[in-house]
This record gives C-alpha cells, sequence and structure tokens, in this order.
C-alpha cells in the first residue's frame, strides 16, 4: 500500500509488518525518514537533524540554515553537490563535467518498462520523477511494494532530455540512508565447490564493498548483502536485506560515515561501465529488492522466499511438480555411447527416476572439453541415429527426456570460431577458460544464431527438459560489434540477450522446463530465477560439504530453487565416503536427483533409491511451498539440521547429519521452529505425539550416528 500526504509532502510504503516512509524536503531533495517497523502516517519532519555539521557545504538554493546533502539522509545520492558519500550515479557531459543533484519534479502511479531484464510480477508501483540540477537529465525512482510479501523493489530510469549527449558512468538501483546504529554486514562468499558461505563482519567506518566484476553473479559472491544490528541472531533482531534481479558484474556497498548512518546502494558494477544516452534515449537498471526482518536472519530469508516464489520464479514451473533427474555426468562424463545411455535410461525407469538428461558431449566432436562448444550438431559416430532413438527410449518407458547446452560459449577448435572469429568477445590473444571463449551476446546476429540451433534441437527430438550451463566468466571486455564509446555497454548487453533468448524460448516452448547451471553455482541469483525455477547448486555433490552449500544458499533463496543431487562415492570433488542415505536425505532438502551410474549400484542402494523418491513425492509440496528453518549451523558446530513447515503449521519435514562421531555426546538436542506451538504432533519416525510447544522449545534427542549419517523427521498435526 502507497499513500502520499501532500501538505508534508511525504510518501508512505506501508508492508504487512513494514513501513518505508521519505519526503521531499523543503529544498525538494528526497529526504529518508523511516525503514522498519510499520508506523503510522504521522508527520516526521520533527525527525529531521537540524544541527550543522563541520565543514559541510550548503548547496545552491538551500532554504534551512545549515542544511547540507551530506547531513541529509537520502533516497538516491548525487555527486558533486557536497555529499561526500557513495554517488549512485555518475552521469559525463559532453565538456567532461561530472556532477548531479536530483530534486523533485513529480510523482506518479505507473510501472515502468523493464524490457528484457528480469522484474518482479505485480505490485504497487510508485514513480518519483526528479531532475538533475547539473545536467538535462531525468531520473525516474520505482518503488514497487508487494505488501504481503513485506518486501519494496527499487529502480532507477535515466532519460536524456537534453539536445547532446550523456555518459552514465554509473548507474546504480538504489540507495537508502538508515539510522545510525552499530551493525554488521552479512554476505554469501565463496569459491567454486564451495558456493555462498555465510559470512558476517562488523561493519566499522568506511565503506565494505559485495561485488564481482567477472560478468557473471559468481561463485566468489552473491548479489545478496545485509546490514544486521550487532545483537541480532538467527531469531531475533532488526536486519535489512538486499537482492538483486540480475545475473551480471554487480556491486552492493554498506557505507557508514561521520554522521554514523549507514548507506546501503548498489545495482551494476561500474568497474567497466559506461552507457551513452543520445538525446531523448533512456536506460533502466535492474531491479533491487529490499526487505526489512525483526525476526532476525531466519525472518528475512523466510521474506526473500516468499518474494521470489510469488513474484519472480516463473508462474508456470514455481510449484509445479519438479523433475526428478538422473543427469549422466558423472556415470560417463564424455564417454558414452547409446547402449550404455539405453541402460541407464531403463534402469532409471525402473527405480521411479521420471526424467533423463543427457549432460555434455553429445554435439560436433565434443570428446573432451577442448572442442565443439558452439556446433550444435548431433556427433552420430558417438550416438548412432542421433537423439532421436535416445528421446524414443525415454518416453517409451515413461520419462522426460532432457538435454545439456552451454549456449554463451565457443571452443577456438569449432566450425563456428573458424567461420565467425568476431563472434567471441575479446581481440587475440584471449584468455582461455575450459578451453573456450565467451561468445559476444551484445551481438543480435549471435544470440538469433543460438536461438536457431536450440529451437531445432528442441523441436525435432522432443525436449522436455534444458539443463543451461556456462562454465568461464569474462576476462577481455571487448565487442567487435561495438564502437569506441560505447564498449564500456558490453556487459550489460550481453546479459539482456541472455535474457531475452531464455524468454524467447521459454515462450515457444513453455511445456520445457529449464534448469539453470554455471559450473554449477556460478550465476545462482533472482534474475536467473525469473526464467529457470532451479539452479544447479554446486559442482560439489558430497554430501557433508553440500549441507554448508545448502545452509548458506537459504539465507537468500528458497529450498524449491537449489538443484540437489545424490552422487557416487567416493564423492568425485572431495574423495569422500558418506553413506547412502545420507546423500539422499540432503538431496531431498532441494529439487532431487542422481549424478551417478544406477546400473552400478548394489541391489540394496537401488533399495534406497526407490525409497529416496517416494520419500521425496511425499515431502515435495514442502519443498516447493513451506517455510524454511534453520536449526543447527554447520559452520559453527558439528551438526547440521535444517527444516521446513507447511504454511498452515500442519506438516513439517526435518534434515540432519553429524559430521564426526562423538563419544559420550548424549545431551544434544535439537529444537524445532516453525511449528504449532498449542498444536500436538505426531512424529512419524518415533511414533510418538508431542505438543508444538514441548518440540520448539525441549525439543528432541539428536541419534547417536556415525561419521556423516544423516536422520529425517516427518511430522504431522494431530490435534
Amino acid at each position: 500500500m502507497i499513500k502520499y500526504h501532500a501538505e508534508t509532502r511525504t510518501f508512505f510504503l506501508h508492508g504487512r509488518t513494514t513501513s518505508y516512509v521519505f519526503r521531499v524536503c523543503p529544498e525538494g531533495d528526497l529526504e529518508h525518514i523511516h525503514y522498519g517497523k510499520r508506523v503510522g502516517e504521522d508527520d516526521f519532519s520533527c525527525l529531521v537533524p537540524a544541527s550543522e555539521l563541520s565543514f559541510s557545504p550548503v548547496p545552491p538554493g538551500a532554504v534551512r540554515q545549515g542544511f547540507s546533502l551530506n547531513v541529509m539522509a537520502g533516497e538516491y545520492g548525487g555527486y558533486g553537490q557536497g555529499d561526500f558519500r557513495t554517488p549512485s550515479a555518475l552521469i559525463a557531459r559532453q565538456d567532461g563535467e561530472i556532477c548531479s543533484r536530483f530534486v523533485y519534479r513529480g510523482h506518479r502511479f505507473r510501472a515502468p518498462d523493464f524490457g528484457d531484464l528480469p522484474c518482479a510480477r505485480g505490485g504497487e508501483t510508485l514513480e518519483v520523477e526528479l531532475s538533475d540540477l547539473c545536467s538535462n537529465v531525468l531520473l525516474r525512482l520505482y518503488y514497487t511494494v508487494f505488501e504481503e510479501d513485506d518486501v519494496v523493489c527499487r529502480a532507477a530510469e535515466f532519460i536524456n532530455a537534453g539536445q547532446s549527449a550523456v555518459t552514465l558512468r554509473r548507474a546504480f538501483s538504489f540507495a537508502v540512508d538508515l539510522e545510525g546504529g552499530d551493525y554488521d554486514v552479512f554476505r554469501l562468499a565463496g569459491r567454486h565447490l564451495a558456493e555462498r558461505t555465510p559470512e558476517r563482519t562488523d561493519l566499522g567506518h568506511g565503506t565494505l564493498e559485495i561485488c564481482s566484476m567477472r560478468g557473471a553473479s559468481s561463485h566468489q559472491m552473491n548479489p545478496f548483502g545485509a546490514l544486521i544490528a550487532r545483537g541480532a541472531g538467527e531469531d531475533e533482531g532488526e536486519c535489512y536485506g538486499a537482492e538483486l534481479l540480475y545475473s551480471g558484474s554487480f556491486s552492493l556497498r554498506f557505507e557508514r560515515g561521520e554522521t554514523e548512518r549507514v548507506r546501503i546502494s548498489g545495482g551494476i558494477d561500474d568497474t567497466n561501465f559506461s552507457w551513452k544516452l543520445e538525446p531523448g534515449e533512456r536506460f533502466i537498471t535492474p531491479q533491487a529488492a529490499l526487505a526489512f526482518s525483526a525476526e532476525g536472519l531466519g525472518g528475512l530469508s523466510r521474506r526473500f522466499h516468499d518474494f521470489l516464489r510469488a513474484r519472480v520464479i516463473p508462474k508456470r514451473d514455481v510449484f509445479a511438480p519438479r523433475p526428478i533427474v538422473v543427469n549422466n555426468w558423472e556415470a560417463t562424463y564424455f564417454d558414452f555411447t547409446a547402449e550404455k545411455l539405453f541402460a541407464l535410461i531403463d534402469e532409471a525407469a525402473q527405480l521411479g527416476v521420471d526424467t533423463f538428461v543427457l549432460d555434455d558431449g553429445w554435439f560436433g566432436k565434443r570428446n573432451s572439453d577442448k572442442s565443439s562448444l558452439g556446433d550444435w550438431t548431433v556427433n552420430e559416430e558417438k550416438l548412432a541415429g542421433g537423439l532421436a532413438p535416445l528421446a524414443e527410449r525415454c518416453h517409451r518407458r515413461g520419462l522426460k527426456f532432457g538435454i545439456w547446452f552451454e549456449p554463451e560459449m565457443v571452443s577456438e577448435d569449432s566450425e563456428l570460431f573458424r567461420a565467425h572469429p568476431d563472434w567471441a568477445i575479446g581481440k587475440p590473444p584471449r584468455c582461455t577458460g575450459r578451453n573456450q571463449y565467451i561468445l559476444d551476446f551484445s551481438r543480435a546476429d549471435v544470440s538469433d544464431y543460438l536461438y536457431g540451433r536450440m529451437a531445432e534441437i528442441l523441436s525435432r527430438y522432443g525436449v522436455d527438459y534444458v539443463k543451461w550451463d556456462m562454465n568461464r566468466h569474462m576476462t577481455e571486455f571487448f565487442s567487435a560489434a561495438l564502437p569506441a564509446d560505447r564498449q564500456g555497454e558490453l556487459q550489460h548487453r550481453y546479459l539482456l540477450n541472455v535474457y531475452a533468448l531464455a524468454r524467447r524460448l521459454k515462450k515457444e516452448f513453455p511445456d520445457v522446463f529449464f534448469e539453470g547451471c554455471s559450473g554449477g553455482g556460478g550465476r545462482f541469483d533472482a534474475g536467473m530465477l525469473a526464467f529457470f525455477p532451479q539452479i544447479w547448486t554446486s559442482d560439489d555433490t558430497d554430501a557433508y560439504e553440500r549441507a554448508k552449500i545448502q545452509w548458506g544458499t537459504s539465507y537468500a533463496y528458497p529450498m524449491s530453487a537449489m538443484s540437489c543431487h545424490v552422487s557416487v562415492c567416493p564423492n568425485h570433488q572431495t574423495g569422500r565416503t558418506t553413506p547412502f542415505s545420507s546423500r539422499g536425505a540432503l538431496a531431498s532438502l532441494g529439487a532431487t536427483g542422481y549424478e551417478l551410474d544406477l546400473c552400478a549400484l548394489t541391489g540394496e542402494e537401488k533399495g534406497q533409491v526407490a525409497e529416496q523418491i517416494a520419500n521425496y513425492k511425499k515431502i515435495a509440496r514442502l519443498v516447493l511451498e513451506g517455510d524454511c528453518y534453520r536449526l543447527s549451523d554447520p559452520f559453527k558446530s558439528n551438526y547440521f539440521a535444517m527444516m521446513t513447515v507447511s504454511k498452515d503449521k500442519s506438516e513439517a519435514y526435518a534434515v540432519g547429519m553429524t559430521a564426526l562421531a562423538v563419544p559420550a555426546d548424549f545431551s544434544r538436542r535439537i529444537r524445532l521452529k516453525g511449528l504449532d506451538g498449542r498444536g500436538e504432533y505426531l512424529v512419524e519416525e518415533l511414533g510418538v505425539k508431542f505438543c508444538g510447544a514441548s518440540l520448539m522449545n525441549a525439543g528432541l534427542s539428536m541419534p547417536r550416528l556415525n561419521d556423516f549419517s544423516a536422520w529425517s523427521l516427518h511430522l504431522h498435526r494431530v490435534g
């Protein structure tokens, strides 16, 4: 709900339990008043500090004694008019001056056109138009309120209203200045095979930046961050979160200055960004989703989970039953024949798997990672008869047929590169990664070519499932199709066409299920979730490592977004051996599947596969729709535990794992969360009924287990 009080020129953006309040100050700048627990629609001018800060410049047109932009709590930071904090935009005029101050012109209720960018569905949108006093640029700030989700989405649009070109050298999606306090910054850091590791740091004074300069959101840093009150924890305390609906190079900045306020801002990383705006042209930024929780990081997570499921993940897919997949990659790698795959398909059908996915190696002369990316024609020397017999075998056995693509890449040893060397980003000599270059998706001819090749494969073979991979990040940043003064547009244009291709394919093939991947979790973000309802969480499939990766991922993303597979042991990434049952238990906390040779399993293991699939079908709605609660942190203890609870609190499912067996560990309890405290629950595995309050406040004794052993509990409310 959005309200405007004309007498005080104040905007009130209300969620169910939160309020975001700002006003037009007497000088015309937008002044932030409050973000947090819901408030009344009062005159908050008394909250504006009246004291003057020494040596703070007074901008032209100030009507109040000592007014300074450096003191004011702003909604979007200018540059060069006395605000010495991180500017939200840098606009270069043709004379070379970079200076901006944005003042109010008017407002209306209107949703913007995001073009090919992903954006959240629905909500009520406020557009506030401002003019830059230092250039002929109009700035439109968009605030979209999702009342039920307690989320506010921010975006900015720049319009060149002048007669000469200007260049954007920074164009952040949002900025907000919060009241002072002792805060920590929470982020999800990591690396390949260890993505989204939670990290909490004292903010202190100065600027702390979370960013990627890789052309992708990256394994190393996720486009999510939170500002946390010093005493806040998992279940209590105030937290402010920001999550970008963007999959490219990004920046989120947390800045504590001399006034003790904290400015949070972010959007497209500006390290190698520029965007030329000719007269009349516009540029719109990606959306940023902001959320506030007074119930700690757990409450903040559930805000984002609900928002992503309700507003971002495709409607058609978000709550639909997910495919239970077997992928042949770790079963065969590049060494497969049609006969090997037929055997895997037949075994999958007998065990209850419903989708077979053919991974890398089916095209060109692709017998290793050294060739053929871009040559999306079937290797009939390896697969006699092509893909048709595989697709037919799947469909005849009641399975769906899936296939792997890496559409954004090209091998130097490929027919495509030999025909179009200028289609690769950069100039020779180029870096390689996994023996491949990146195709220049800023070019329409490149994306059109890929559309043609992918659409032909999907339609010809009746493909039901696509795994879309991206196995390297950008190094060189040059497009042969862009003039010199537009090279800074390459990364963003690249991503716009990736989104456009995904949207085009999903529209033409609405029954095909798409899964995202980037060397595992290297592009796991809200932007990709707008097209791919689930993403391969990590290339590390070790159950103990996955417990940590899935724990970290859950801070920003719902269980339903995580693609989680059971793999073979000794694990191919760590060499560790974990119980088959533990691998299944961890994989059940997401979209489940198998990444191994089903034909090589023992009879006992095949029996466990059938049991795991039956269990997953029983708890699938909880994984897709339930509220996630983190119970025991594997980064801080010897134990992992997480649960999901239905919205009506009638059902719950919990999974735990012990890392290393500990002797005489008799008193270890696990306290459940999110249940109906006055209800009574049957714990299926124990055959015992407990009051919800008892399960949450007294807990249950954890079983004594061997190394890397897991347990699971199914709970049903019976009274």
